[in-house]
């Protein structure tokens, strides 16, 4: 950042580009201590889908939704709308995607507060069910061009000369901090204004020991195998077609999270990762999966159903790939979740609109390999992004179908509220731009423990001893950079 050119101003928004471009650790690694920091990651570098990468902290408003124990009480997405409309900013060209705005954590549990859902047994969770930040200043990266910047809003100064005189006091506060060595940004942090962390509510529930030593889970292999069966006798009897089931691991924390989230992105990357720290709990999350993007209206969701490992032995790796792509069972499962995401989208898309231009292609990551179906629609006149999320909350992909009778037994066979998994690390710009992953391949940290769950889609092919093979090739890059492999 030696050559320093000039910022450039636009209807109180100053812009700044970095020269040469930092690398991204270094930038997180500074910015980290301030208050909820959130870096949105593609350390998978992807021309189409591991582009650009956002960090972003100390926001200048917080949104939490409070919970309810009934459906449509109230409206989680009411508020933010309320906001946003009042924060409304041109997208200036030729930058990243997402050039300031809200940002943060949807919960997989906030689809109780749009259908009516039971309660598991154990529903004391981490994190809340929303917990969004209004975030004035983001570090942008285009990993293509190997350029970033520094995108200071202003907000929530709404006079023209207030705006842009705040927009330059903080960009040049966090550009101040990007410059220091590591060893005084510490200090550096300390003077900054603090904010209070959310309440820290332990995640209660039954656990037992796994082959892994350390390692527990909320099922034994024999529960876990027993409760796959019982989602076949449901699909036996006509309920469902497909069910998402997952068992959840804890392990001790033994570092920082932090440093676990660099070793994570350096052993597992993909391209919708991130890590959001709320003070007393922790995201770190590996996600190769796009929940729902949104840009000029255009709408696009990638469901991942169908896994294999990866291994060593290339020759291995190609086998597993071209026994995926052969695979009845995954591509009927991947098939069944494209139409449900199809019939999600079309309710808020203009007739039409919506389409299938990719099916089952295989994606491979650092210890797996996918199945990839890419839907694409275009909002209608008078739908916003949120009528969308609320249409489409959770993703089919991580749910089964249909959607509400899989959740209902999901929460059955599970017991334990899912918190973060399989929700969603998402960003609403400013300009009305949106991205958002499924958080999947995942770690929660509070208390001293961090926790992740694995699963995978059940049909009436699965078989019990697969499935449960199947979670621990997905944990497996999660339970390296824990130290535990």
């Amino acid at each position: 950042m030696n050559d320093r050119p000039p910022i450039t101003a636009t209807r109180g928004i100053v812009v700044r580009e970095l020269c040469p471009a930092p690398d991204v650790e270094s930038c997180f690694q500074r910015l980290r201590e301030l208050p909820y920091c959130l870096l949105l990651d593609s350390a998978l570098r992807n021309p189409e889908l591991g582009r650009y990468s956002f960090l972003m902290a100390d926001p200048f408003a917080l949104h939490q939704h409070k919970e309810t124990k009934g459906q449509g009480a109230a409206d989680p997405f009411a508020a933010l709308s309320e906001h946003l409309g009042n924060h409304i900013s041109p997208t200036l060209p030729g930058l990243p995607p997402f050039q300031g705005g809200v940002a943060g954590l949807l919960s997989y549990d906030l689809g109780r507060e749009f259908e009516k859902l039971p309660f598991p047994e154990f529903d004391r969770r981490v994190c809340p069910r929303l917990l969004l930040g209004s975030y004035d200043v983001v570090l942008a990266w285009d990993h293509a061009e190997n350029r970033a910047w520094l995108i200071s809003q202003g907000w929530p100064e709404v006079d023209q000369a207030c705006r842009a005189e705040r927009a330059h006091a903080r960009l040049a506060a966090f550009e101040k901090l990007l410059a220091l060595p590591l060893e005084a940004v510490a200090t550096a942090c300390k003077v900054w204004p603090p904010q209070s962390p959310q309440e820290y509510l332990s995640r209660s529930g039954p656990r037992v020991a796994t082959h892994l030593p350390g390692v527990s889970s909320n099922f034994t292999r024999v529960a876990y195998e027993a409760a796959v069966e019982r989602v076949r006798e449901y699909i036996r009897a006509g309920d469902v077609f497909q069910v998402n089931l997952a068992q959840c691991l804890t392990v001790s924390q033994t570092v920082p999270c932090w440093q676990t989230y660099l070793q994570l992105r350096q052993r597992n990357p993909a391209t919708f990762g991130g890590y959001f720290d709320a003070g007393a709990w922790q995201l770190l999350s590996a996600s190769p999966e796009r929940f729902l993007q949104v840009r000029e209206r255009a709408v696009e969701t990638r469901p991942i159903k169908g896994t294999r490992p990866r291994t060593a032995w290339p020759e291995s790796s190609l086998f597993h790939g071209d026994d995926l792509l052969a695979s009845d069972k995954d591509r009927a499962e991947n098939i069944m979740i494209v139409d449900l995401l199809r019939n999600d989208l079309s309710r808020v898309c203009e007739p039409d609109s919506v389409e299938v231009p990719e099916l089952c292609r295989l994606e491979r990551y650092e210890y797996v390999q996918h199945l990839v179906s890419v839907v694409q629609g275009r909002l209608a006149a008078g739908k916003s992004v949120w009528d969308l999320f609320r249409v489409a909350w959770p993703g089919g992909s991580i749910t089964g179908a249909p959607k509400l009778r899989a959740m209902e037994i999901i929460t059955e066979l599970e017991q334990l509220a899912r918190g973060p998994y399989c929700g969603s690390l998402v960003y609403h710009g400013f300009d009305g731009a949106a991205d958002s992953n499924l958080l999947i391949r995942t770690i929660v940290a509070a208390g001293g423990e961090c926790s992740f769950s694995v699963g995978g889609g059940i049909t009436l092919a699965s078989e019990p001893e697969r499935e449960y093979a199947e979670t621990w090739h997905k944990a497996a890059g999660l339970l390296q950079a824990l130290g535990i492999y």
